[in-house]
């Protein structure tokens, strides 16, 4: 392969609506409201997939370290351990994209103040801490969590923030912090049914590298549970904003339904690559279409 193709497959493309979900639903929260500015927006935009990468990166690198990636995996491949990038420059193209995103961080400055910088350094050393260094979170259980917080949360808010200066979102009979809290657990809810897949997927070898994911600390139930109420939070609360905020094109996120409930019930059975391969690529299919008619509810 060429090496332009294989620092494209390592970036993982097929995750990056991880990253740009939640800067467009808070793109959506800002225009409700008649907040949204597209120049932040979009340095919002390209900061959220510049850390998605530089994440990535930094889980081919680390997983490969640390033997979490080899010849029994049956998920997708991974670039380092599959021989297309040598690990030192996998090592330096993180470094690379992560300091592309400090400098994108930067530029949010003086529309946010300097508390942006810290949620940007923040974000950058939990992308690297996710697989690496001496607590590295997707080892120790916290994957799930950081998976949520960021790309849920941190990147709704801090779009939403960047554009109307407040956290307050005010609409119909919503009113307050807790509604962005609200909107941004729908693509991190999203964003971590693809982890789990991933952890359901992982399991055996995981535990064999030391990777104790809560799908390998608490078992394989625990993490289809999780799925279904990651599920049920994407459907349910967009349905809040359908009724009390006076947003009926929310109910559009009802379309997702049938397709969740197949996924779960294939979730449950599955035992094969190509089950789990189909399972990832229909739940990034979600993580699209939830952020899609999200989006579009919002707007219109």
């Amino acid at each position: 392969m060429s090496n332009a193709r294989n620092w494209f497959l390592a970036s993982r493309p097929k995750t990056l609506p991880a990253a740009i979900v939640p800067v467009a639903i808070g793109g959506a929260l800002a225009e409700t409201v008649n907040g949204f500015s597209f120049l932040p927006w979009l340095i919002c935009l390209v900061f959220a997939v510049l850390i998605q990468i530089g994440t990535n990166f930094a889980n081919d690198y680390y997983d490969f370290l640390k033997g979490a990636d080899d010849e029994r995996r049956i998920g997708p491949k991974r670039a380092v351990a599959s021989g297309w990038i040598a690990p030192n420059s996998m090592r330096t193209g993180m470094l690379v994209i992560f300091g592309m995103a400090f400098v994108t961080g930067c530029m949010l400055v003086p529309f946010g103040g300097w508390g942006l910088f810290v949620v940007g350094i923040l974000s950058i050393i939990c992308g690297i801490a996710y697989t690496g260094g001496p607590y590295p979170l997707g080892y120790n259980g916290w994957g799930d969590v950081f998976v949520f917080i960021f790309f849920g949360w941190i990147a709704t808010g801090f779009t939403y923030y960047v554009q109307t200066g407040s956290f307050e979102f005010n609409h119909g009979s919503l009113s307050g912090i807790l509604w962005i809290f609200l909107a941004g657990s729908v693509p991190g809810a999203l964003a971590t049914n693809l982890l789990v897949v991933n952890n359901v997927r992982d399991a055996p070898l995981d535990r064999e590298a030391g990777k104790r994911t809560l799908v390998v600390r608490i078992g394989r139930r625990f993490g289809i549970g999780e799925y279904v109420v990651m599920s049920v939070l994407t459907v349910t609360i967009p349905l809040f904003f359908a009724t009390a905020g006076k947003l009926p094109g929310c109910y559009l996120m009802l379309l997702t339904v049938p397709l969740f409930v197949r996924t779960i019930i294939r979730l449950n059975t599955a035992v094969d690559r190509r089950t789990y391969n189909s399972l990832l690529g229909t739940t990034a299919l979600l993580l699209v279409l939830g952020g899609i008619f999200f989006t579009a509810g919002l707007l219109i």
